[in-house]
């Protein structure tokens, strides 16, 4: 039953702190479709970095794939 414990108990926090140290991201944006005009304001989660650069690379490949043009990042922040 140790045995048990030594291997479980390293494996459980390597999980949790990998798992632990990641923070969600999300992004409030506003966006656009085109003919007819319709005008969105959401609010997203991204993986990856947090940083404004790369959170807004995310949110514009997210909504491209939706027929989506995105206008403006009003926020980016992490939880």
């Amino acid at each position: 039953m140790k045995q048990i414990t030594r291997i479980t108990v390293p494996a459980l926090v390597l999980v949790l702190g990998a798992t632990g140290a990641q923070a969600a991201c999300f992004v409030e944006y506003k966006a656009k479709r085109d003919n007819p005009l319709e005008l969105f304001h959401d609010t997203v989660e991204v993986g990856g970095d947090c940083s404004t650069e790369d959170a807004t690379a995310r949110v514009r490949e997210r909504l491209a794939r939706e027929g989506l043009t995105l206008l403006k990042v009003l926020s980016v922040r992490k939880d």
